[in-house]
């Protein structure tokens, strides 16, 4: 089987999200991963790669030794995953890009929107792929809705709710000032907001994924707690998704009794349709003046774009590193479509574009509130 050659920028020894895209990268066996600079700190960079089996020749001590050594390389990678704070990522992705890497890139992908549109023109003035791991939206369930929606099983879509709740913040951080906080409380690193940039995202691109519409203005209220923090930790915004179509969204790192729990409902003229991060492989409709059914990942009642991303037998639960695997076997199967010459005629995967969103929602919401929470057009 033909696979392409990624690196890892980030994500070492201890780092959560970085084991997240290494397995969700090497899921398929479509990538393999040959190359990285993943922490500062030589130690911890040598650690990893002799856990990882990375030839020493290729560890590197900073992103710009990596983008120039690979990409002069016969063998060199094919893309590279960035997993570093939020601060880095543009100059990150920009340099790799440079050389003609591809590039997978946590969100939030920039710290402005104009960074965010000056990548998104590289990647098409170069032809580059660009994937960005909102994976919440790469359940199969997540899938079916969006098919469905297409189909007109709820009809017209009249009104939606979307959130991301958490407890992490308020279950972590002291009520009082004590000593350091991570980089996610620094604006400096995190960037203009933390609980919309963080979960807020997640949640936009939840609707956008689900629905296949996109948020037009937000009118947004933010909430802080503990008040010495410099950002938001809740957000509470109205929707605007033209056509007459409204909605709420609610993000928090404060919602006690929640430890990653993104839903979705969305109502429609003929029905309505509603997914549960806390059941991912369960899809509820209920048509309208009728029972509510319970769609389940990989029954053969769903469709055939949902089942392509099911692994496992229904009733065997996938979770969040298949999530990531269904973000990355897409965006691998398109690369190496790019490379051969050929068309791509698979599934899509969050890109640049959707990239670019999250990063206009972040900033609507910021300005929202700094206004004095009125609607802000992203």
């Amino acid at each position: 089987m033909k696979k392409v050659r990624f690196g890892m920028v980030g994500g070492g020894l201890g780092s959560y999200i970085g084991d997240v895209h290494r397995h969700g990268a090497m899921m398929d066996d479509l990538a393999v991963l040959c190359a990285g600079c993943f922490s500062r700190h030589r130690e911890k960079n040598m650690e990893t790669a002799d856990a990882w089996e990375i030839p020493e020749d290729r560890v590197y001590g900073s992103y710009q030794e990596m983008a120039d050594r690979e990409s002069a390389r016969e063998d060199g990678i094919d893309f590279v995953s960035i997993a570093t704070p939020n601060s880095s990522h543009y100059e990150i992705a920009r340099y790799f890009m440079e050389k003609n890497i591809h590039v997978v890139c946590d969100k939030p992908v920039t710290m402005t929107v104009g960074q965010a549109e000056e990548l998104k023109k590289i990647a098409e003035e170069r032809n580059l792929l660009f994937a960005v791991p909102y994976a919440y939206t790469a359940y199969p369930a997540v899938r079916q809705a969006r098919t469905m929606i297409e189909e007109g099983a709820i009809g017209k879509i009249l009104y939606l709710r979307a959130g991301h709740p958490e407890d992490w913040v308020i279950s972590s951080v002291p009520e009082q000032p004590s000593g350091s906080l991570p980089w996610r409380f620094d604006p400096k690193v995190a960037g203009e907001s933390l609980c919309s940039a963080d979960l807020g995202t997640h949640a936009e691109q939840l609707i956008e994924q689900f629905t296949g519409l996109t948020i037009r203005r937000v009118l947004a209220k933010f909430n802080t707690y503990p008040a010495y923090l410099p950002l938001e930790t809740n957000v509470t915004a109205l929707l605007d998704l033209g056509d007459g179509i409204t909605g709420d969204l609610w993000a928090s790192q404060i919602a006690i009794g929640k430890e990653c729990s993104p839903y979705i409902y969305v109502v429609g003229t003929r029905g309505a349709l509603e997914w549960n991060h806390e059941t991912p492989d369960i899809l509820k409709y209920t048509e309208l003046n009728g029972p509510t059914q319970l769609f389940s990942a990989g029954r053969d009642y769903m469709g055939s774009a949902s089942n392509s991303m099911v692994r496992v037998s229904a009733g065997h639960h996938e979770g969040y590193f298949e999530a990531f695997g269904n973000i990355y076997r897409p965006f691998c199967r398109n690369l190496l479509a790019l490379k051969e010459g050929k068309p791509y005629e698979g599934l899509s995967y969050p890109s640049i574009e959707e990239g670019l969103n999250g990063m206009k929602f972040v900033h609507a919401c910021v300005e929202s509130d700094r206004l004095g929470n009125v609607w802000v057009d992203l």
